[in-house]
């Protein structure tokens, strides 16, 4: 199984918590939820291996892990389903001597040596499992070679105001990295870590061990791994992204995303046949849609049955839409119910969720706040009762 060497190995990091999803993630990992009309968000770097032709991955998990591996299965959507490489789900195990969770970015790679090393790779790339892009991890692999580098990091270019919520890579002319601030107060540039590295096996897994022997390490790429690198004078380089990327971290950024879809100028496409990205999804029907149904600007996937109104909204895979109800601005989850007469708009329903009949959940607003929409939540599995008020950024567990 383990016969032939790979050049390089990719590491998911999939085992967040994502608690400023809230309830969207209160039962399930943040890289399991659905995105898209039919996705879920580890669908894009999953996607990614594959059309970049680096087909050995393993996905650590850690919090709610059953949907993710359920999910994930042997890998055949992805074509990843193989005997040599293919997609490996690595939690944390019972060890001989000592037994832990992944405490942190570096110490989930430190604990999984073992299973890199069977694969003898030259390179390993370490992702998240929580962005929306599209990205040919090929290329940055091509960059990180031809600099002779031993890390590899991909920065996109961030406004100035938002760059204090990021890692900040500053880089000389040539690239090379000198420095890495940590959401710096007064940021030096907008190179915004993406959270993507490529490594020299060799040269990260000493890092790696001698980051677990140090009792004081957070076992963090950006808090120690890196900035160790840096001082031991090691050669950094930032690969510059130039497409389509987003960190659906919270409420607002998650709905902003799905938005995204329905905007030909944002960069975010899911129509192109040249980088499609593959999800595992359930054998549905065509959609239906009713005499009263009006469709505006809006994805509506299979299996759905539509006879209300909806505008600029994505509609996921076997949802219901009542005669008289209002979807707007929305984004509703797989297998939720919107009754006769209800009202949404500017929220997320979670999966199977019920809206009863002429509720009224969120509302029309003129922008954001602090940086922020204002999003209404109805969380998996809630039920708002008929007639029922949930006002602007309210969430119904």
């Amino acid at each position: 199984m383990y016969s032939n060497n790979k050049e390089c190995v990719a590491m998911l990091l999939a085992g967040g918590q994502g608690t400023r999803l809230y309830s969207l993630t209160a039962n399930l990992a943040k890289p399991a939820v659905s995105f898209g009309g039919k996705y879920r968000i580890i669908d894009f770097p999953l996607s990614n291996c594959i059309n970049s032709n680096i087909d050995t991955i393993g996905v650590l998990t850690q919090y709610r892990p059953f949907a993710l591996n359920q999910y994930i299965g042997n890998g055949q959507p992805w074509d990843l389903d193989r005997l040599n490489g293919g997609v490996f789900v690595l939690p944390p195990y019972m060890k001989s001597a000592k037994s832990d969770w992944y405490k942190g970015t570096a110490n989930a790679i430190y604990q999984n040596i073992e299973f890199i090393d069977k694969f003898s790779p030259e390179y390993v790339l370490v992702l998240s499992g929580d962005h929306i892009y599209k990205m040919d991890y090929s290329e940055m692999l091509d960059f990180h070679k031809k600099k002779g580098a031993d890390c590899t990091i991909a920065v996109i270019n961030v406004s100035i105001e938002e760059a204090s919520r990021f890692g900040i890579m500053n880089t000389n002319p040539d690239g090379s990295i000198y420095e890495f601030e940590e959401k710096p107060k007064n940021p030096k540039s907008t190179n915004a870590s993406m959270g993507i590295y490529i490594f020299n096996w060799k040269e990260l897994k000493k890092y790696l061990i001698e980051d677990e022997a140090d009792e004081k390490s957070s076992n963090d790429f950006g808090k120690n791994i890196i900035p160790d690198m840096l001082k031991d004078g090691q050669k950094l380089f930032a690969y510059r992204f130039e497409g389509y990327w987003k960190d659906v971290g919270t409420i607002s950024s998650l709905w902003e995303a799905n938005m995204d879809l329905l905007d030909k100028k944002s960069g975010l496409r899911l129509d192109d046949s040249s980088w499609k990205i593959y999800a595992r999804n359930a054998a549905e029907p065509p959609h239906f849609m009713g005499d009263h149904a009006e469709v505006v600007n809006s994805l509506v996937t299979e299996g759905c049955e539509i006879d209300g109104i909806v505008r600029n909204s994505v509609i996921s895979s076997g949802v219901k839409i009542e005669e008289g109800a209002v979807i707007e601005d929305s984004t509703i989850m797989p297998g939720a119910v919107i009754k006769a007469g209800a009202q949404i708009r500017y929220a997320i329903v979670g999966n199977d969720a019920v809206v009863g009949e002429n509720a009224k959940v969120g509302d029309t607003q003129t922008g954001m706040v602090n940086g922020e929409w204002q999003i209404t939540v109805v969380g998996p599995g809630a039920q708002v009762k008929a007639g029922q008020i949930v006002p602007v950024k309210a969430m119904v567990d």
